[in-house]
């Protein structure tokens, strides 16, 4: 495991900056004279002195060769939160673009993450990314919680594996974007020391028993592999390669034992030129045999984190396989370093900058961070998290001197929503500064707000949420509105219940025992009955499934809906005019079954034998290697029709969610076309077909499924 680096010191870092100029390491001797002073006898948990974190977050990014201004805002980065300082005097001494990096990471330092579903995390990430104005924040905080990782052992276990969680989710996927593979390699490794210590010392125990045999064959294949290089007048490095702990672990909990695990050995060769590349690849083959789709080409297909290199598997030495990868020194920058080494690179002995504008870094960084590879919901939501959390923060008080963060644009509701739910609710009026104002009255700077209320009052105005800014006052104006809904459905359902039970002659109270109820709401898995009587009341529980759960006189609902929808015929809809067949106008076109392609789903054409042209999704393994007879297809931008497509839904053995599953339909404008159900002795699988009319409700609709807690899969199926 990585040393601790305590007692650190300056001169050990300035020999680390080398590559700055004499003006620039002025500047950052002065930071850190500044943090030495501010942060001046206060210990940290380790017992080391304070200064000497932020001493080894700089050192850390030293080693990534980040610009000055960046190791000065890392020296920096605690002082605006733990020290009696103000932006202005940091300011005054060390410039706007230093402070406004200090302040960026005073700010994400605020946030309190809690893991939760993949849905939270995703949408925690995007909250990260949008507080970040540039990018030199985030690799900041990652460097930060780097060396806070490395002095985690300092902290009780409950601490460690919240740290390490919040890591694992949060930051590592970002690291991995930003391609900074070094520091999200060594994240991943401590945080699952501390998350999972049993799995990860059992990885080390049984490395440290392979290792003297792996090192042994090693070192004999890097000096054929190196003689073979040679003979062929390749200029070259080649180094042996350790495969993180936590990468054999992901592929343990793959299923995978460790003895299968074939690229524990492996090697890493250096060339000059990207053509050497290919020719060093050529040679290896043409020695050691390939190991079939095991070959992957990033040079000429890189990631979006513009990592290149050329990868391969070889049966080497004693029939060992062997993991190579190829790459030029430059390709060798930008995957350890990321989108770090994109501030400046080795050119004749000196540092060149190739680009001079944070704000060029700024949209290379947006780019390539698709942290949940969603279309055009992650810019937008990024985009309303920077105008509502970080862009033109204003500061408004209470009658009391309270002060209040806002958005620039805030109105009153705003404010009265952010001092507490009951305020905004009961809220009848606003006087800032002593004058009365209309709701949707854009507060300023240091205005002064009282909030009129009346306890009488019926509560907020639907109105309010588009005169809202924060996203918080419309969800709790919302929220108002369903616990509204939520009593009126329960209400109604009780009615209806009652309504019901007279048809058919049945005593309400003899119906309604205490051990009835308590079957109802067992057989449905809901909380308590009064979930029983909203879900009757908003339509979602027909009334007769649940007298049928007491009388047993007919099938429970999901046996109904099981004889309804199973071994139903699935009806193609006629798509003649939905889908544009590029340069032909007339022709038979189909949905092809195996992928059932929807509204929204990228697809291409293959033109068939005598059946016109049958359209797939582009990712459908029938297709991907056909090139021939593929044709450019698209669908036409007005469709009213739905099309139905594939899910397979397994489900915890124990729980049967049918009912859950079904009612979530009407919110995402989806029918259930046909159910299969295939019990096992771990798990209930559905195999559902849905008529849905484009991709991102099905999307939502998936979201919704996933996170019931007794689903374990939820995805589209290919045939």
């Amino acid at each position: 495991m990585t040393k601790k680096n305590i007692g650190l010191r300056f001169d050990q870092l300035k020999e680390k900056l080398s590559y700055i100029d004499e003006e620039e390491m002025h500047m950052v001797e002065e930071a850190y004279v500044y943090a030495s002073k501010m942060h001046f006898g206060i210990k940290r948990m380790t017992g080391e002195d304070y200064i000497e974190h932020p001493l080894n977050v700089a050192y850390i990014l030293s080693e990534m060769r980040v610009d000055y201004a960046t190791i000065c805002a890392a020296l920096l980065h605690d002082v605006l939160e733990d020290c009696d300082v103000t932006y202005e005097e940091l300011e005054s001494s060390f410039g706007k673009e230093i402070v406004d990096l200090v302040d960026g990471v005073t700010k994400i330092n605020k946030l309190n993450f809690e893991i939760g579903g993949n849905a939270t995390i995703a949408t925690q990430r995007k909250i990260l990314v949008g507080l970040c104005n540039d990018v030199r924040v985030i690799i900041i905080k990652l460097a930060d919680r780097l060396h806070n990782m490395r002095t985690l052992w300092v902290h009780n276990e409950k601490t460690q594996k919240e740290k390490a969680k919040e890591t694992l989710d949060i930051l590592v996927p970002i690291a991995s974007r930003l391609g900074i593979n070094k520091m999200k390699s060594e994240l991943e490794d401590l945080s699952l020391r501390y998350y999972r210590p049993d799995i990860y010392f059992d990885i080390v125990q049984k490395l440290n028993q392979s290792k003297a045999e792996r090192d042994s064959v090693v070192k004999k294949m890097l000096e054929d592999i190196s003689c073979l290089l040679d003979e062929n007048g390749i200029k070259h490095e080649i180094k042996g390669r350790a495969k993180s702990i936590y990468s054999i672990y992901k592929k343990l909990d793959k299923g995978k034992k460790f003895s299968d695990i074939f690229d524990l050995l492996a090697l890493r060769v250096f060339v000059n030129t990207e053509e050497e590349c290919y020719h060093a690849l050529g040679v290896i083959h043409s020695k050691y045999k390939p190991m079939p789709r095991r070959f992957k080409d990033y040079i000429a297909m890189p990631k979006t984190n513009m990592y290149q290199s050329l990868h391969t598997t070889v049966f080497g030495l004693d029939e060992y396989l062997f993991e190579i990868q190829i790459r030029t020194y430059e390709m060798d920058e930008v995957a350890e370093r990321g989108i770090a080494s994109h501030w400046s690179y080795k050119e004749h002995g000196s540092t060149i900058a190739i680009q001079n504008e944070m704000e060029q870094k700024l949209q290379f960084f947006r780019s390539i961070i698709e942290l949940n590879n969603e279309e055009e919901n992650d810019e937008e939501f990024v985009k309303s998290v920077t105008e509502d959390v970080l862009n033109n923060t204003i500061y408004v008080f209470t009658p009391k001197g309270d002060v209040i963060e806002l958005p620039k644009g805030a109105t009153p509701i705003d404010f009265a929503y952010r001092v507490h739910s009951g305020v905004g609710d009961k809220m009848v009026g606003a006087i800032v500064n002593n004058n009365i104002v209309p709701l949707d009255y854009e507060l300023k700077n240091n205005d002064i707000i009282k909030i009129n209320t009346n306890k009488n009052s019926f509560g907020p105005s639907r109105e309010w949420i588009q005169m809202a800014k924060t996203t918080g006052a419309k969800n709790k104006i919302k929220s108002f509105y369903r616990k509204i809904e939520k009593e009126e459905y329960l209400k109604k359902g009780e009615e209806l219940l009652n309504k019901e039970l007279r048809k058919r002659k049945i005593v309400f109270n003899e119906f309604l025992t205490f051990e009835n109820m308590n079957k109802i709401v067992q057989e449905l898995k809901y909380m308590n009955f009064d979930e029983v009587y909203i879900n009757i009341g908003n339509n979602k529980l027909p009334i007769g499934s649940v007298i049928n759960i007491v009388t047993g006189e007919n099938d429970t609902k999901e046996d109904i809906i099981l004889k309804r929808t199973q071994n139903k015929e699935v009806v193609a809809p006629i798509i003649k005019t939905d889908i544009i067949v590029e340069g032909i106008d007339d022709i038979k076109v189909n949905i092809a079954s195996c992928c059932k392609p929807i509204p929204g789903d990228r697809i291409i054409g293959y033109i068939t034998k005598g059946n016109g042209i049958s359209v797939h999704r582009l990712a459908c393994p029938n297709v991907k290697d056909l090139e021939e007879r593929t044709i450019a297809v698209k669908w036409n931008k007005t469709i009213e029709k739905r099309y139905p497509t594939n899910l397979i839904i397994k489900t915890l053995k124990n729980d049967n969610l049918l009912l859950d599953i079904i009612s979530k339909t009407s919110n995402h404008n989806l029918t259930i076309q046909s159910i299969y159900n295939y019990n096992s002795q771990e798990n209930n699988t559905y195999d559902i077909t849905v008529l849905v009319d484009n991709k991102e409700n099905l999307k939502k609709f998936m979201i919704e499924i996933a996170s019931i807690s007794s689903v374990t899969l939820c995805e589209r199926h290919i045939k």
